[in-house]
């Protein structure tokens, strides 16, 4: 797909993006095999619910692994810089080595990543220009996933019709009410983190500034003028086409755009 792999030794990262793919598994496989498959058959949902709910779940695990991956902007050793930019330049006082403006030193990592905004543990890798549209995608597609999973819990019980066909000797349904609850209780807890989390992504693009530039109070980066909210999203997903925002199945190419551009989407 057009990205360079990156990938991080660290035994804390592993276990914690471990934990969200145990969440997305269990949810993939039991919730269909509970509420969406045996509420078709007897006519209370459509095929349609089963479809989107397999592609939100789709979309988010390949974010998410796109986003583990993916290199978020490290730079090279030995970097050339145009002429006419080196005054965008600056030397890192942890590995002494040139780095644009508004980069950072990951110590986890132990490189400099162009326009680094944190380092996530819950994707295992740093959160930088080159791979900051795949973690807003991610937090878009967990939040979406968590809801559709809690408000299938909800009318399972609530709205649609009790199953007249139930095979009791499968697992599932010997057990559905515990599985539920486990399901109910984590699509809260992953809601809950997710929205704080994707709400300080989104005003962070908003304001075009980094979770890093804000925990420094940098003057330089507060004094720069504001940009339209169009041009943000542009530059960091690499596209005006904001359909292509939502689509993780793609390259993501560098987007360079005026200060005032015509919004033609």
């Amino acid at each position: 797909m057009g990205l360079q792999i990156h990938f991080v030794v660290d035994p804390q990262g592993w276990c914690c993006m471990g934990m969200i793919i145990f969440v997305w598994l269990y949810n993939t496989l039991f919730i269909p095999q509970i509420i969406l498959f045996p509420h078709y058959e007897e006519g209370h949902t459509s095929a349609a619910a089963i479809l989107c709910y397999y592609l939100v779940s789709l979309f988010c695990i390949v974010s998410l692994l796109r986003a583990s991956i993916a290199d978020p902007g490290k730079l090279p050793e030995r970097p050339k810089i145009p002429l006419t930019e080196r005054e965008f330049w600056e030397l890192c006082n942890k590995c002494n080595m040139m780095r644009p403006k508004r980069s950072h030193h990951c110590r986890r990592c132990g490189h400099c990543v162009r326009r680094m905004d944190h380092h996530c543990p819950w994707i295992n890798n740093c959160v930088g220009e080159d791979n900051h549209w795949l973690f807003l995608q991610l937090c878009f597609y967990t939040q979406l996933l968590s809801s559709y999973t809690l408000i299938l819990d909800f009318c399972h019980y609530y709205y649609f019709l009790p199953l007249k066909k139930v095979n009791w000797d499968l697992f599932v349904f010997r057990h559905e009410l515990a599985l539920l609850r486990l399901s109910t209780f984590m699509g809260i807890i992953m809601l809950g983190g997710i929205s704080g989390l994707f709400y300080t992504q989104l005003m962070g693009i908003f304001t075009d500034t980094t979770n890093i530039e804000k925990m420094s109070n940098c003057c330089e980066e507060i004094s720069r003028p504001p940009k339209p909210w169009q041009q943000t999203f542009s530059e960091v997903f690499g596209t005006r086409w904001k359909i292509l925002w939502f689509i993780p199945f793609r390259q993501r190419q560098p987007l360079r755009i005026p200060y005032h551009f015509a919004n033609h989407v």
